[in-house]
């Protein structure tokens, strides 16, 4: 991935539409990796995105189906947003203007930080670093727009 950033005006209107996934988890602890593959959808929902991912993670040589959904909505300043759990819990915010944003999640014990990086039309990244007593992880995920080339979504 280039370091560049790619400032994005909308952060909705960016993220709409389909996006292969590969993301890989490192237990920092144990010194084990895993990989999700699949995609990820997001779609008009209530003014904002229904966000539905679904693949396949292999994780200490087994691979199991896996899936979430989350809910991304529009923030407060025009081009941002929210993003809830899909109980309606709030997540984080994301701000994309710049192409960089920064998110914390406190979960019990445990903080998520959250880094996203756009680095073009069809790419972004994730890096979410985990630590608690309980949990030790970076998980590193790249999305490439379905169609495009170059990234697990395309055709």
């Amino acid at each position: 991935m280039t370091s560049e950033l790619r400032p994005v005006s909308d952060t909705l209107a960016y993220l709409g539409g389909t996006w292969g996934v590969e993301r890989t988890v490192r237990d920092l602890t144990d010194d084990v990796t895993g990989t999700f593959t699949g995609t990820t959808e997001f779609t008009p929902d209530d003014g904002g995105l229904l966000h539905f991912e679904s693949g396949a993670f292999l994780w200490r040589g087994t691979a199991r189906p896996a899936e979430r959904t989350l809910r991304y909505l529009p923030g407060e300043i025009p081009g941002t947003a929210v993003v809830h759990f899909a109980d309606g819990r709030f997540f984080h915010d994301l701000d994309l203007r710049t192409g960089h944003h920064v998110a914390d999640h406190p979960c019990s014990a445990d903080l998520y930080r959250g880094e996203f990086t756009v680095s073009g039309a069809d790419h972004w990244r994730t890096v979410w670093r985990v630590k608690g007593p309980a949990k030790d992880l970076v998980l590193t995920t790249d999305y490439h727009r379905a169609g495009s080339s170059g990234g697990p979504g395309a055709r």
